[in-house]
């Protein structure tokens, strides 16, 4: 049976962050850090080795499989810095347009940089997701 590598762990977050090597990539995690903290108010845990999760959900596809994600979440990589929102909402779409510099993938948004973005916009892109993500998923 296939197995989730990105479960919830004990991880240290700050360690994590503190371990990232760009200084200015750790100054802007460290940012994302108080942003999702305050707009979610779910205390950040790590999600496999490199994703920092908000809250989470439990989620059932119609093929059977199931897992668990967290609701939002961000990850400092080398190249970019990914930001995780919720997938098949509609109004991510529309928020994008106001968000600033950035390139998206199926699950992930990918920006260089905070300075490139809209913070305002970060914060109701996260807020969508949260709330998308509930309705979709009640039973959490």
């Amino acid at each position: 049976m296939y197995e989730l590598k990105t479960k919830e762990n004990d991880h240290s977050v700050i360690e994590f962050i503190e371990n990232v090597e760009s200084p200015k990539k750790r100054e802007d995690a460290y940012r994302l850090l108080d942003i999702f903290t305050e707009v979610t108010g779910y205390q950040a845990k790590m999600w496999g080795p490199s994703i920092i999760g908000f809250g989470s959900y439990h989620y059932k596809y119609a093929s059977g499989h199931e897992g668990d994600a967290p609701l939002v979440g961000f990850s400092p990589r080398k190249a970019k810095i990914s930001l995780y929102f919720a997938t098949g909402d509609s109004k991510r779409e529309e928020l994008l347009k106001d968000f600033g510099k950035h390139s998206a993938g199926k699950g992930c948004v990918y920006i260089n940089k905070l300075a490139d973005i809209n913070e305002d916009t970060l914060k109701a892109l996260i807020r969508q997701s949260v709330t998308f993500l509930k309705k979709t998923y009640p039973n959490n």
